[in-house]
């Protein structure tokens, strides 16, 4: 299984500090504009100049390791810095246009850091959630887990002031969104293994106890339960999408039924046009309206001329991929409107 990209930041951070390297981890707390990574992008270096992670993907990181190494910026305290602050920047760091990174720097020096940081692989390794509390002022950090994932705060002003009170950094690390699947067959096991890389949080939910043991791929939630129940319970929420791939109706438009009334960002069914237009039909006849019947991606995924498992699993992540991509494009155009 290939690592999320937090935690190789974290298992590097915490290598490094067992061969003594003083190591830096900076996060992306804001974004102004068009910004090249999203709140919550980490990115760790060393003493040495090796990295991990990324913040823009460009010249800030070269400019920042510089920086670090040479002792200007977060020298022994946690620093904040604004890349893209003036037009001078977005011409050096080929920001987009209007552009700006707000990064915390925080040195990783304290032996006591080890600790934590193998609690936070521990529990990245185990794809649960982890909480990270920085108090910027005093550069005591605290550990703790949680259940599930919330959004990166940033409180008190982001410039430091002598008399200003407690700058905190908290960040949830782990799983951010989560793929329910129907059905623990093939085409399940293909979407669960690249999910995985993707770092969603799986659940697959079959109600034949004859199939779900035979289930192959680690590192997913089992439930073997009816999928009406199972959808209520485990993926009413936001971060959730609920994909229907059983190929049975008995099963499949039971959890959709329940789904389509969900807060679930994604709700989608496998099967051809002529399939996925008769399952239209059967869910009118279950009190759905026309609004929530909408709300339905069927055939799912996109459409990439895909025959295989392992190709309607990719057709699937790409559809979600780029869902996704639409909605924070229109709450990042949301946010600048209001402002």
């Amino acid at each position: 299984m290939i690592d999320n990209a937090d935690l190789q930041v974290i298992n590097l951070l915490k290598d490094w500090l067992s061969a003594g390297d003083n190591a830096w981890l900076c996060t992306v707390v804001k974004t102004w504009g068009s910004s090249p990574r999203p709140v919550g992008s980490v990115f760790a270096c060393n003493q040495h100049g090796h990295t991990a992670g990324s913040l823009s993907g460009g010249c800030v990181e070269d400019d920042l390791i510089e920086k670090l190494i040479q002792g200007k910026v977060a020298a022994g305290k946690p620093e904040t810095m604004i890349y893209g602050a003036t037009d001078e920047d977005v011409e050096k760091f080929n920001l987009p246009c209007g552009g700006q990174l707000h990064i915390v720097i925080e040195p990783v020096t304290d032996p006591a850091a080890g600790e934590k940081l193998g609690l936070m692989a521990e529990r990245l390794s185990a794809r649960s959630c982890v909480k990270r509390t920085l108090n910027l002022n005093t550069g005591d950090v605290v550990v703790e887990p949680v259940e599930r994932f919330s959004h990166l705060t940033f409180s008190g002003p982001f410039a430091k002031d002598a008399n200003d009170e407690d700058r905190l950094l908290v960040q949830t690390f782990g799983p951010r969104f989560q793929i329910f699947a129907i059905g623990a067959g093939q085409v399940s096991m293909y979407l669960a293994q690249m999910a995985l890389m993707l770092d969603y949080h799986v659940v697959v939910c079959d109600p034949r106890p004859e199939v779900i043991d035979q289930w192959p791929v680690e590192d997913v939630q089992l439930v073997n339960e009816m999928p009406d129940d199972a959808v209520r319970k485990y993926a009413d929420d936001p971060f959730s999408a609920v994909v229907a791939l059983t190929h049975d109706p008995r099963i499949d438009d039971m959890g959709l039924m329940e789904a389509l009334k969900t807060d679930a960002f994604f709700i989608g069914a496998m099967g051809s046009t002529r399939t996925s237009a008769k399952r239209r039909e059967r869910l009118k006849l279950l009190d759905l309206t026309d609004d929530e019947i909408s709300r339905l991606h069927a055939p799912v995924g996109l459409s990439i001329g895909s025959k295989t498992p392992a190709e309607i699993a990719i057709a699937i992540l790409a559809e979600l991929t780029q869902v996704r991509s639409t909605a924070a494009s229109e709450a990042t155009k949301a946010r600048l409107i209001e402002a």
